[in-house]
């Protein structure tokens, strides 16, 4: 019996991804819950596991790696050992070339091989198998029998390094052409290299940089944002001047150590309290804002792929230990592009820093269906007037709230950033206080 395997919904809304490539190679045994390819979705590639057991057998007509592919597609299947699985081409808008006739030596009269043979044959390099006396045309079946007298084992699909398949998808080469460097033609990233300059895509002057589906859902997203809200972008600053003591007390313990976001969201979850609106959702005829325990807080982050927003969740309830460990792990997932779509789901409230980058302020773009989004400067050294006119040294944060006018007008939003800002000068009251 085949298992097929079919390009899986990531999203709700998804309906094609890219097909980042396989993990497992042409006639590989796979077991179920091992990685089998990797696929590019609305937010992040991840890694797609085998349902079932058996022997890789890849269609035919399967798209290479850096290609489109919609949902339901068909890639391959997996089938017992031994067995040759029957594609039917009928419906191929192109079917394969196939190799000519396979001529059976010492047979009476020579029959024609079938489909599924010739195609195979030609994957796998045998023109002529000798020794072969089917007593009508030569099919799939007598393929194995042929490469094991005199033709040797069938040969696996080419592999590459995992840098070389990253780097590929990064400039849409598919290394799957090339014979590389490494030991048994392993494709190495230096190999994708001297690809990517042996195939410029510059014209009269312009580079073409393709578009990957996550930057395709990324623009859609902010298309979305701009036509279905009143953004509004209000600013101030804070005095971190505690906010940083208490990140030092952190590092002192060698605990878990939050970084300034993780603080953030946490002070944020808090005043999202007596502030629910600002979590709130527009709907057709009425507003709607999570309960206490569902104040749960997006956090941008910067990837080769794009911009990702993993979701820390309950952080009314969280301590800043746990927050730090979690945001820590969804960090380095969407980084490496392993991102589970789950992990960027049901957010009501999004953070996005630039300060690392020197950024003061900014004007941050809102989230889809949330209400609101904050942005975070770069905490700088000021010099500040005292009330007797003296000057003293403190460390400033820069914050950029933009909050969507059709759900919260600007003083309710102006008394949230005002109440944030009381929280960011006393964050030991993020640790105190209890949500019940």
């Amino acid at each position: 019996m085949a298992f097929e395997i079919r390009v899986p919904r990531l999203g709700w809304s998804m309906e094609e991804g890219t097909f980042a490539g396989w993990l497992k190679a042409e006639g590989d045994s796979v077991r179920a819950g091992e990685p089998l390819f990797s696929l590019e979705g609305e937010k992040a590639t991840q890694d797609i596991e085998a349902l079932d057991s058996g022997i890789l057998q890849i269609h035919p007509m399967a798209k290479a790696a850096g290609k489109v592919v919609s949902v339901g597609a068909l890639l391959g299947v997996l089938v017992p050992e031994g067995h040759i699985h029957q594609w039917d081409l009928g419906d191929s808008p192109t079917p394969p070339t196939l190799i000519d006739t396979i001529v059976v030596p010492d047979a009476a009269t020579s029959a024609p091989a079938s489909p599924s043979a010739r195609r195979l044959a030609r994957q796998k390099g045998l023109s002529q198998p000798e020794n072969l006396k089917p007593s009508s045309g030569l099919v799939a079946g007598d393929l194995p029998m042929a490469t094991n007298k005199g033709q040797g084992a069938l040969p696996k699909s080419t592999r590459a390094t995992p840098r070389a398949r990253k780097l590929g998808k990064q400039l849409a080469l598919d290394w799957r052409t090339i014979s590389g460097s490494g030991k048994n033609g392993r494709v190495r990233e230096r190999d994708i290299l001297a690809l990517a300059q042996s195939s410029p895509s510059q014209s009269d002057g312009w580079v073409s940089v393709p578009l990957t589906t996550t930057r395709k859902r990324i623009a859609e997203r902010l298309v979305q944002s701009r036509n279905q809200s009143v953004p509004v972008t209000l600013t101030t600053k804070a005095n971190a001047t505690q906010l940083v003591a208490l990140r030092q007390q952190f590092k002192n313990a060698q605990d878990a150590v939050p970084s300034f976001t993780d603080i953030l969201a946490k002070c944020v979850a808090l005043c999202l309290v007596n502030h629910p609106l600002l979590a709130g959702r527009w709907k057709e005829d009425h507003l709607e804002h999570p309960k206490i325990d569902g104040m749960h807080i997006g956090v941008a982050v910067d990837t080769e792929q794009g911009l990702l927003v993993p979701v820390l969740r309950d952080l009314v309830h969280a301590s800043l230990t746990d927050i730090a460990q979690k945001s820590s792990k969804l960090a380095q997932l969407a980084r490496k592009g392993r991102l589970p779509v789950e992990a960027m789901q049901g957010g009501v409230f999004t953070l996005s820093s630039l300060g690392s980058l020197g950024v003061e302020f900014f004007t941050p773009v809102i989230n889809p269906p949330e209400t609101a989004i904050l942005g975070v400067g770069a905490i700088q050294n000021e010099a500040i007037f005292q009330e007797d006119g003296s000057l003293i040294g403190q460390k400033r944060l820069p914050l950029s709230l933009t909050f969507d006018h059709r759900i919260v007008d600007g003083a309710p939003a102006a008394r949230f950033l005002r109440d944030l800002v009381f929280l960011i000068e006393n964050p030991s009251d993020a640790l105190s206080v209890s949500a019940g």
